[in-house]
């Protein structure tokens, strides 16, 4: 029973080996395509493309409008010793309602206007400047979200290998126990050891049966939340392949963390530009042709006129100096930021290579351990089959290799995790 129960086991893990295989990079280009930041940074920069389109065809293309205004002004006349309502005077003298000075009797407009910005070169420039360096903020951007996207993916990646490799260390105690069992039932047969003794053989197979049952959880669950961090909507069990993570080493090349502070210092000066754009001088020339006329319109009262139209703001309360005061501080608070994270990222880099060191240290020991104890295990089974060994040593000697092959898979996957966090900052 306990051998078929096995045997399930067995074909269970080898189904999973047996399923569909994923690898790191299917996860992170499944994270990329999936990301919603990274989608809306893409239409941002679509969008900055046809502002910039917009603010050319207002800098540089006429405004074409039809205008109308009619104002009529009706009064009552009081000449020739009558009371007359009148929509428009006919000369009166005497009468009730608005001074004829200020009215003419009424205005009847009707016409096309037409204005053209003039000398706009220059500003269009500024503000083309300006939406290439937003691109460029958005394209760095999304760099800088597909590199944090690989330290999630990857973090999760390796819990998921720890979860793996700890279900594959008790599958191979399991099997170990199991041929041993074999052994100490013959040897309980011909009374070399007692039924106890079998017992507690079977009470230790049971715990690393549970233990085993709690890593093809944990697997599941954590191959769950990679899933989720990926945007794939799939619930199928597949086997991730092993991932070695290298150290990157550090390149000359500016990182694209400090590149983000410079993108914002050039956009600060960038804004300040197009603002100071507003004390030029703003040409206009315009013209507009219809019907201008007071009193009752005519056919003789159609006409155009033409012109040039002139602003030019000389004095403002000093507005421009305060807001080249505002940009020069925001300038420097982005220089002390970038600084700051230099030397935060350079501890963080510090420390993390001498935690690898050490951890190699620990791993090299372990590997030796475990070394040990696959000798002792041999000599442990070389005894049992001759009756000279305790059951119970047997039984804790498994124990303690369980622990320590669990000891070594987390200071492996901890190295692991320390250099995908190590890639992060040397970026």
């Amino acid at each position: 029973m306990k051998m078929l129960f096995l045997y399930l086991l067995i074909l269970f893990f080898s189904s999973v080996l047996h399923a569909q295989i994923r690898d790191l990079n299917y996860y992170l280009e499944q994270a990329k395509n999936n990301s919603p930041l990274i989608h809306q940074k893409t239409n941002d920069n679509e969008i900055i493309s046809l502002d910039l389109k917009q603010v050319k065809s207002v800098l540089s293309k006429p405004e074409v409008s039809l205008e109308g205004n009619i104002l009529f002004a009706p009064i009552v006349s009081h000449n020739n010793s009558s009371n007359r309502f009148e929509w428009v005077s006919n000369e009166a003298k005497n009468y009730t309602g608005y001074d004829l000075a200020s009215t003419d009797g009424g205005q009847y407009q009707a016409g096309i206007l037409i204005q053209q910005p003039l000398l706009n070169n220059s500003v269009f420039r500024k503000y083309s400047n300006k939406a290439g360096i937003s691109q460029e903020i958005n394209n760095n951007n999304i760099t800088l979200t597909i590199h944090e996207l690989e330290q999630l993916v990857g973090y999760q990646y390796i819990l998921c290998l720890i979860a793996k490799t700890q279900a594959q260390n008790n599958l191979s105690l399991l099997n170990q126990i199991d041929d041993q069992s074999i052994v100490l039932k013959k040897l309980v047969e011909h009374a070399l050891y007692k039924q106890r003794d079998l017992m507690l053989l079977q009470i230790e197979r049971s715990n690393l049966e549970t233990e085993y049952k709690t890593a093809q959880a944990g697997y599941k669950n954590n191959l769950y939340d990679l899933n989720l961090i990926c945007g794939i909507n799939d619930t199928t069990l597949v086997d991730i392949q092993k991932n070695n993570f290298e150290l990157i080493p550090e390149t000359p090349v500016t990182s694209k963390f400090l590149l983000s502070y410079n993108l914002d210092s050039l956009n600060l000066l960038a804004e300040q530009s197009i603002y100071e754009q507003k004390y030029r001088p703003q040409l206009f020339w315009f013209t507009n042709a219809g019907l201008n006329a007071v009193y009752l319109p005519k056919f003789n009262r159609l006409g155009f006129s033409t012109g040039l139209s002139l602003s030019w703001t000389i004095f403002d309360g000093h507005q421009r100096e305060l807001q080249q005061q505002k940009t020069t501080i925001e300038l420097n608070t982005l220089d002390f930021e970038k600084q700051y994270f230099i030397k935060q990222t350079d501890i963080q880099k510090q420390k993390i290579v001498n935690q690898i060191l050490s951890l190699e240290q620990r791993e090299a020991l372990t590997k030796d351990q475990i070394k040990q104890y696959d000798v002792l295990i041999s000599t442990y089974q070389a005894e049992l089959s001759l009756g000279e060994i305790s059951v119970m040593d047997l039984k804790n000697l498994f124990k303690d290799m369980a622990l320590k092959k669990q000891e070594l898979l987390m200071l492996e996957m901890e190295r692991q995790t320390l250099i995908n966090s190590y890639n992060y900052w040397n970026f």
